[in-house]
């Protein structure tokens, strides 16, 4: 029997993308030989995993886990190339259970999440044989992990976009009324210390552009950049946005009559900020037809 060592294991993986045990499975029954082995797994999984490796992945789900106590949670997106392999069983059930892993292990980073166990391999040892059996590229993207201050409440819309919120005080309505408005107002943070100065000198900028061409003397200019920013600033921030539920009361407003206040909160959306590829199918069709 051949000795199968750790680099070949290696070296089979990198050609193929497979799960490790998989490579050494075929090895093994190569009896060491590595074109022999990479033959096995191309017919095991058709090397799907390794031709899909570069392709763009900008759908997927959002997945969420919560401790029983509500006390810990995780925010979680895995992206696949097509909403149909979002709505693979195998797929919701590997970012449930990724979701589910990173709750409990609570690793420092997406590589450290990577290399946690999951069922008999890691994470990404199972990763690879999902994307091998589907024929995808299947990335796990982000996630964030919060130890709530008060209780956690969540929400998904759709599969497509996720919220974490941590209410303390208040009552369980609440906090889930909080959550949905989260997904439906999509605020930048909670207040104006936490959006990023470079969106606000972008708003202020544009607002002193568009009053200079527009004319305006220039002792007005200044004061209208000031209140192009704050009415920004309502918008983007959850505590001064009106309530979806109640457009009469802000999220502050509606907080202080539940003697409640929010710790913090995360949202994620599918595909934000990948940038996905435009198919022309009817130049494709017509450069086909030329062929």
């Amino acid at each position: 029997m051949a000795n199968i060592t750790a680099s070949m294991v290696k070296e089979l993986r990198e050609r193929t993308d497979a799960p490790m045990m998989d490579c050494k499975k075929a090895l093994t029954e190569a009896e060491g030989e590595m074109t022999r082995a990479e033959e096995i797994l191309r017919v095991r999984f058709g090397n799907k995993a390794s031709k899909a490796a570069g392709r763009v992945a900008a759908e997927g789900l959002i997945g969420i886990s919560l401790t029983a106590d509500s006390k810990s949670g995780t925010l979680l997106e895995v992206n696949s190339e097509t909403d149909f392999c979002a709505k693979n069983e195998a797929f919701i059930a590997f970012v449930d259970d990724l979701a589910t892993v990173i709750n409990a292990h609570n690793p420092s980073d997406l590589t450290a999440a990577l290399a946690l166990p999951m069922q008999v391999a890691t994470v990404e040892e199972t990763r690879a044989q999902l994307a091998g059996k589907i024929g995808e590229n299947i990335t796990p993207r982000r996630f964030v992990r919060i130890a709530a201050e008060g209780k956690l409440s969540s929400y998904v819309h759709g599969g497509k976009i996720g919220v974490l919120v941590d209410v303390v005080g208040g009552d369980d309505e609440l906090a889930k009324d909080i959550a949905m408005h989260i997904a439906a107002a999509k605020p930048k943070a909670l207040n104006a210390d936490g959006v990023d100065a470079a969106l606000i000198e972008s708003e202020r900028r544009v607002a002193i552009e568009k009053a200079t061409e527009a004319g305006k003397p220039a002792e007005m200019i200044e004061k209208i950049a000031e209140g192009t920013v704050n009415k920004f600033l309502k918008e983007v921030t959850l505590l001064n946005q009106m309530f979806v539920k109640n457009d009469k009361m802000s999220i502050e407003q509606l907080l202080k009559s539940k003697d409640a206040t929010i710790a913090s909160f995360s949202m994620f959306t599918v595909g934000e900020g990948i940038e996905k590829a435009v198919v022309d199918y009817a130049a494709e069709v017509a450069a086909a037809a030329k062929v």
